[in-house]
């Protein structure tokens, strides 16, 4: 497959992320994305049986694959519980902004032209207008316990998903096998974490269930088409491209809770779609 083809893959597993976090909302967060990336982790295994150098990289590659799986959800998950939840979501997706802005600075012989920024801007732009008309014009409410500094790691969620994506180009060369050990590890800290700052929670078989495919699909073979994607891709047009996501996201949710698709969701879908087109047909 090519590198396009395995970030779309990657990007409608995505997609279905937060169709399944409604379903599970009653759900700890972190005990969630533990149990999810433990599952996800699973999709390595064979390989790892049959070649038990499949998970012998160097401590620093290990240690980066750490910092982006369980660095990024923790972040994010901070965010959630301090901020308000929609703009807390759109600012952690300035990532494929950060993407192509960082490219550049972080990968030798990459240059930032101006019409990256702009394919970039533009998808922004339509990622901004799926999630914030997602809300159908409510105004954000700030509870008790919620603040505005929850802003701050939602920022650093979105620059460690970026830095992570790039430095993977950076770090020697590793099989994508590897990413069943990053998730293996990061279940586990994520597990720590509910442990430490969540609630215990009982889970219905349905809950098991959902968990099983959320961890197979979005928290689990996505990251292994990313990976794929990653290694033979520019990173520039995968970042402009990955507005998809929040835009696939937006409209999956709208139709599995039966909301109707309203104007926001076409203007944001040609915003995206142009940028995507605009980002592929620069030259490097």
């Amino acid at each position: 497959m090519s590198p396009t083809l395995n970030a779309l893959v990657a990007i409608a597993l995505w997609a279905s992320l937060a169709s399944f976090g409604t379903a599970l909302s009653h759900v700890p967060p972190f005990l969630l994305t533990g149990l999810a990336l433990l599952v996800g982790s699973v999709l390595s295994w064979p390989s790892v049986l049959r070649d038990r150098q499949a998970w012998a990289i160097p401590a620093r590659t290990l240690a980066l694959g750490v910092y982006g799986l369980f660095g990024f959800h923790f972040l994010l998950f901070i965010a959630l519980r301090h901020a308000p939840p929609v703009e807390a979501n759109l600012v952690n997706y300035l990532w494929p902004l950060f993407m192509v802005v960082l490219a550049p600075l972080l990968l030798p012989g990459l240059s930032l032209r101006p019409m990256h920024v702009v394919a970039a801007l533009l998808g922004f732009a339509g990622a901004a207008i799926a999630i914030l008309g997602a809300r159908g014009g409510d105004a954000s409410t700030v509870g008790a316990g919620v603040s505005y500094w929850g802003f701050a790691p939602a920022l650093g969620s979105a620059f460690i998903w970026a830095s992570y994506s790039l430095w993977t180009k950076r770090v020697p060369a590793f099989p994508t096998t590897a990413i069943g050990l990053f998730g293996l590890i990061s279940g586990v800290l994520s597990l720590a974490c509910h442990v430490l700052l969540e609630p215990s929670a009982a889970l219905s078989l349905r809950d098991g269930l959902l968990i099983v495919l959320c961890g197979l699909g979005p928290l689990g073979a996505a990251f292994f088409f990313w990976d794929m994607a990653l290694k033979r891709g520019d990173a520039r047009q995968l970042g402009i491209l990955s507005y998809i996501t929040p835009l696939a996201s937006t409209a999956l949710l709208m139709l599995v809770t039966g909301r109707p698709l309203s104007w926001s969701i076409a203007l944001a879908a040609a915003l995206i779609i142009a940028a995507a087109v605009m980002g592929s047909r620069i030259r490097a």
